[in-house]
């Protein structure tokens, strides 16, 4: 799979022809055009063949690699001196109109209008020329082309003249509406860093971030992007992170923490390690999400571009009826006023408002979620996100802050506190769970990793291990149950972990973690959001959970799963939904991924780090926030709700014109206004949703 730059890519139609065009060739196992950002992905082993197929499709279109192609300026100016000296000789043209009329054959009236045409609509009649002979007939340029030069067959040559240059002005809002909205997706992909500071042999070097290794040890100066993943081995700073997760405020880093590319060092130099090579950091994950989120396309985007294939046909046969049927069928209507009343239906019938505006809007949504430090991999996720009925939660990490400490030691029939504590360091030493690792934070001395063996960890139970020739049981009530080990109490408040020393039970150590400040929060605005149903699926012990459950008003729980006991869970959730309901699960990422990758929707929190999170979830959260998931909704919603604002108005305003033509009211001056008019507004409208929601 690789990706391109498109030039001279001009409309969203031709996007969606070329897109076409190549899924037919054998060549090509995956191909996806961006009219909104001039890209193309492209999975093919015959470039030359997609590039010669391009050619037969769009003539001036081309691809080049995206590192040698240099984006061209949208020439503001040059384009409104152009249309300027158009109006200005048209107008001039319809002022002393009767005079060039009543020159020998019309001559000078020919001569003005006819320049004024071809300097205005030479490219439109160029393109439907070059489309008719490749059998391309109905597009937009076709109907544009038929239109004005029927009007100059009936001798309409001002309003001919015009539609060709309000064609134009409706261009240049177009193309300059489009060329913002590239301006500021490419803005959001401008923090990228384009350099690193490598220190080398006591030397400081300035290099490309895609030749630093793992291991080499950078420089981060205040007011510098930090250009790679790392971990600070000297010096503490504020650093700003806004452009990853979308906070505000500032957080300070010390020596021994993790920072990420794309963050800005913000008071002190800061002394990185580099543990990532520049194409697996954080930065170029985001930049990948971003940019190729549009591969994936919503459904409502899948239908206008078939809509709009089936819809310029069936105008032009309607506009061909409508010219020729009354005159024939009603006795005293004239030919010229109908086909005058055809061309103005096919003026007003243009799809582009459609066309464009559509797919703008639903990657205005994925740059205006990125915005916020949410991650959408594909508009489909933002339609699904809409229809979210049932929200699901794992609890560690996600709902809690993760942050386990050992806040109470019981110990039972003889042993003391000291002893559970180092049975139960001993058992967890080897394990990379935070319960584990809270454990040895509290013992806090050496562990004699020379009297430990036979370690067997039980899936969703616990450890046993022989510590000094005894048999350690190190986990929850259900390992005890298992062992059959005598225990005078199985529902403790928290996270506990029950220790017996040769099936002989010892005590047990309660370790707390707390909730998340926004988690009610966020559960409470999901409710208002029309999510209905709200679960919360963990391994942790069912005491704690209901605990946790209760304090955050969550519907249901499950505790005790093991992972693939999630997945059932998610399973029956899917099941027991309606047809237009979906099921989102929500996980830290770093052992859900088998449940992220089987909800309808898959929400990864705080997960940039975890490879198989951004691989499997579908929305990443990058600001480890579970109000980033409203957050989530409302921004799909918003874009939801613009997208089809666009369709029904841009549909009940043409079929209004379209009406208007038909009886007579309508003129081909309105219906420019019509056309153009409308797509610059739903143009408009979809850019909106780039703007930070509410």
């Amino acid at each position: 799979m690789k990706k391109y730059k498109i030039k001279n890519l001009s409309c969203a139609s031709c996007a969606s022809k070329i897109e076409d065009g190549l899924a037919k060739l054998e060549e090509v196992k995956f191909v996806s055009v961006n009219f909104a950002n001039s890209s193309i992905q492209i999975d093919t082993d015959n470039l030359d063949k997609v590039k010669k197929k391009i050619k037969e499709i769009e003539a001036e279109v081309e691809i080049v690699d995206e590192e040698r192609e240099e984006e061209e300026e949208f020439n503001i100016k040059g384009e409104l001196l152009k249309i300027f000296s158009v109006i200005s000789v048209l107008l001039l043209g319809i002022v002393f109109k009767d005079s060039l009329h009543n020159t020998p054959y019309n001559i000078a009236e020919y001569a003005v209008f006819v320049t004024v045409y071809l300097f205005s609509g030479w490219g439109v009649l160029k393109s439907a020329g070059i489309n008719i002979v490749k059998g391309q007939v109905f597009n937009e340029q076709f109907l544009m082309s038929v239109a004005t030069l029927g009007a100059f067959a009936i001798h309409e040559m001002p309003e001919a003249v015009a539609v060709m240059v309000f064609y134009n002005v409706g261009e240049f809002f177009q193309d300059l509406a489009v060329s913002r909205s590239r301006r500021s997706i490419k803005s959001l992909l401008e923090i990228r860093p384009d350099h690193a500071n490598l220190l080398a042999n006591g030397e400081v070097k300035e290099v490309s971030p895609e030749d630093v290794l793992v291991g080499d040890k950078i420089l981060i100066k205040p007011g510098e992007k930090i250009p790679l993943d790392g971990k600070v081995i000297e010096g503490n700073s504020m650093i700003d992170t806004s452009a990853l997760t979308g906070e505000s405020v500032p957080r300070s880093v010390e020596e021994g923490e993790s920072v990420m590319a794309g963050m800005i060092n913000k008071s002190s130099t800061l002394t990185v390690e580099v543990t990532k090579l520049f194409g697996e950091s954080s930065i170029t994950k985001i930049l990948d999400l971003v940019e190729n989120a549009t591969t994936k396309k919503a459904k409502t985007e899948k239908f206008i571009t078939k809509f709009a294939r089936y819809y310029t046909p069936a105008v032009v046969f309607g506009a061909l009826l409508a010219a020729v049927l009354p005159p024939l069928l009603v006795e005293g209507q004239m030919f010229s006023v109908w086909i005058y009343r055809a061309l103005i239906m096919l003026v007003v019938s243009c799809p582009c408002a459609l066309v464009i505006s559509i797919p703008l809007g639903y990657f205005g949504g994925i740059g205006g979620a990125s915005r916020r430090g949410i991650l959408v991999k594909g508009s489909n996720y933002l339609d699904a996100l809409t229809s979210v009925k049932t929200a699901v939660f794992d609890k560690t990490g996600t709902l809690t802050k993760g942050e386990f400490k050992v806040t109470e030691i019981i110990p039972r029939n003889g042993f003391d506190k000291e002893e559970v504590l180092k049975y139960a360091a001993h058992a967890e030493v080897n394990s990379n769970h935070p319960i584990a690792q809270s454990i040895m934070e509290a013992y806090d001395d050496n562990i004699e990793l020379s009297i430990i063996s036979n370690v067997t960890e039980i899936a969703g139970q616990g450890i046993q291990a022989e510590v000094e020739d005894k048999i350690i049981t190190a986990g929850n009530d259900k390992l005890l149950h298992t062992n059959n080990i005598k225990h005078d109490k199985c529902n403790v408040e928290g996270t506990v972990v029950h220790v017996a020393v040769d099936l002989k039970y010892a005590g047990y150590i309660v370790i707390s973690d707390t909730i998340k400040e926004d988690a009610a929060m966020a559960i409470e605005e999901l409710r208002k959001l029309g999510v209905e149903r709200i679960v919360m699926l963990t391994g942790d012990n069912a005491f704690a959970a209901q605990t946790i459950a209760r304090k955050l008003n969550i519907d249901e729980v499950y505790a005790e799963l093991l992972p693939e006991d999630k997945v059932k869970f998610i399973e029956k959730f899917i099941v027991e939904s309606g047809k237009d309901e979906k099921v989102a699960f929500v996980g830290d990422g770093i052992n859900d991924a088998p449940v992220l990758a089987r909800a309808d929707v898959g929400i990864a929190m705080g997960a940039l780090g975890s490879d198989a999170a951004v691989e499997t979830a579908d929305v990443v959260l990058m600001n480890d926030t579970p109000s980033s998931v409203p957050t989530a909704i409302r921004i799909a919603k918003k874009t939801r709700r613009i997208v089809w604002q666009n369709i029904l108005f841009a549909l009940g305003i043409k079929l209004l014109f379209i009406v208007l033509a038909s009886f007579g009211i309508a003129t081909m001056w309105e219906a420019v206004f019509g056309d153009m008019g409308v797509a610059l507004i739903a143009i408009l409208n979809a850019t909106r949703v780039l703007k930070s929601t509410e």
